[in-house]
């Protein structure tokens, strides 16, 4: 695809380059600093409260404030646009309270612009750094807190000097996730008529039918991509996240009355404006206008969203097992670079690796065709390009990091001292894997398995893409409705896509309380 990008030479792309590229580029960068800033505010703030000051309710509102996280960005936003529209029920209000009865009697946001997009993919996307920066608030060592108020620095001194430099790595790598969610963003932009690279790669390819132009700002998109991962790597260089000997007898920040009334409002408007509200419209939604005519056509999109998902999880979880450990047991000098190459994908937007699929498999599929001729027999048509075996392809090469991570930090849970049990009982390596090591990951091979299950449910821009005729996922048939302005008609589907990316964020908020 990079190839093809950097030697295209098209008519298309050189009036995109001469008129509104320009305009896409800076539309992703302005998106992506938007994002980042309130990302950054609304998740360290939080974290902040929860972990450094007795806020009322802490219990709860720790995973809560988690459950954006299971809320697709592109639900919100029309969700938003439906509520805070001219017709929605907020303007309805405010004209029957003041009595005004045109809109050019008073002034109202617009919710649908650059702005309006930013903060909507913050409300969702904040909790990657909400939990990355209270993870690292709550292991930081409390005697360096004691010091640091010895010597007189007052909390909010100690807070913005000593706690938040050790927590900087965390935060960076959750902002770098932040923006590379931001950039692989395309229903939410799509809909709001915010046009970055990634609806122009969709635009190039659809409306165009221009592949090569298409392949040429996907390679745009994934040189940003690449420069954001390469500058957040270089900031975190020979910084430590933590003491080596954290202490967690923390001594909390006793707030006033006015400071809890505003910590709480704060915390519980995050939990209710990313999830609380937009569920409770969905469900508005569902009972109004459900029927049983719309939980049929559910029933087919259903099953190929959890089939897809199904294969996704399995391929990706079973290659995850294997690099795993083998970068554990094995004695190669390059024994991490299978692992490390495998996590690549994730960095790479859904959009942007359907147009490496495309490139990829369309050729192949054309010479598989073409030799078929050659030798007399049926032509097999689109076996690659054009089934459900690009779509998989591109959902583990995208979600590989995750099943990877969740592993990895399983078999570093492992004494390596059982590493020598097995050989050292005359057991041979392989039968070694399956009664040692792959018993002890179990609950971290279940959870791997299902984080990847949840996100292949959620992924929308490389299945768009690259589904085949009359195939429809969950995503596609939300995505198509909202289009539509009838979301109402799939409320019931899209519910079903927030429940299942509650799941794996219930099992692990259990899991940690239970530690």
């Amino acid at each position: 695809m990079l190839g093809s990008g950097i030697g295209v030479n098209t008519l298309l792309f050189s009036h995109l380059w001469e008129t509104v590229l320009p305009t896409y580029v800076l539309n992703t960068i302005y998106l992506g600093f938007i994002v980042s800033f309130f990302a950054a505010f609304f998740g360290i703030t939080a974290a902040a409260l929860i972990t450094q000051t007795n806020i009322k309710a802490k219990s709860i509102l720790r995973w809560l404030l988690m459950l954006p996280l299971a809320m697709p960005a592109y639900l919100v936003a029309y969700l938003y646009t439906d509520f805070l529209d001219y017709a929605g029920p907020v303007q309805r209000f405010l004209r029957e309270i003041f009595g005004w009865e045109t809109s050019e009697q008073y002034w109202f946001f617009d919710i649908r612009t650059l702005w309006g997009a930013g903060i909507v993919i913050s409300l969702v996307l904040f909790p990657y750094v909400y939990m990355l920066a209270r993870t690292a608030f709550e292991q930081q060592d409390q005697n360096l807190h004691r010091a640091s108020r010895l010597l007189g620095l007052t909390t909010f001194q100690t807070f913005y000097k000593v706690c938040l430099p050790l927590a900087r790595p965390a935060i960076a790598i959750a902002i770098s996730l932040v923006l590379m969610e931001t950039l692989a963003d395309f229903a939410t932009v799509q809909y709001f008529a915010v046009n970055t690279l990634t609806t122009a790669v969709y635009d190039t390819w659809l409306g165009y039918g221009d592949l090569s132009a298409a392949n040429a700002l996907a390679s745009l998109l994934t040189l940003m991509v690449f420069f954001i991962v390469l500058f957040e790597q270089k900031a975190r260089i020979k910084q430590r996240h933590q003491s080596n000997r954290p202490n967690r007898g923390s001594h909390v920040i006793l707030l006033t009355p006015l400071q809890q009334l505003l910590a709480n409002v704060f915390c519980w408007s995050l939990a209710f404006l990313g999830f609380l509200l937009p569920l409770a419209l969905l469900i508005i939604m569902a009972v109004e206008y459900a029927t049983f005519a719309q939980l049929d056509a559910l029933i087919d999109t259903g099953f190929n969203s959890i089939e897809l998902a199904i294969y996704t999880a399995t391929i990706a979880t079973s290659i995850a097992i294997v690099l795993v450990l083998y970068k554990r047991l094995h004695q190669d000098t390059f024994k991490a670079v299978p692992l490390n190459v495998s996590g690549f994908g994730y960095a790479i937007p859904g959009t942007v690796l359907a147009m490496a699929m495309l490139a990829t498999f369309g050729p192949i599929d054309n010479v598989i065709n073409e030799l078929a001729i050659k030798f007399g027999v049926d032509e097999p048509g689109l076996i690659l390009s054009g089934t459900l075996f690009a779509i998989v392809f591109a959902y583990v090469v995208r979600f590989s990091a995750i099943a990877n991570g969740t592993l990895s930090s399983g078999v570093e849970q492992i004494s390596k001292s059982i590493d020598l049990a097995p050989p050292s009982l005359g057991v041979g390596a392989l039968k070694g894997l399956f009664t040692v090591h792959i018993p002890l990951l179990k609950p971290s091979i279940f959870i791997a398995w299902l984080l990847v299950f949840v996100e292949a449910m959620k992924e929308l821009p490389a299945v768009l893409l690259l589904r085949p005729f009359n195939f429809d996922t969950l995503s596609t048939q939300i995505y198509q409705l909202i289009s539509d302005e009838r979301l109402e008609q799939g409320a019931i589907g899209a519910i079903l896509i927030v429940a299942f990316g509650l799941i794996p964020i219930i099992w692990l908020n259990k899991t940690e309380d239970n530690q």
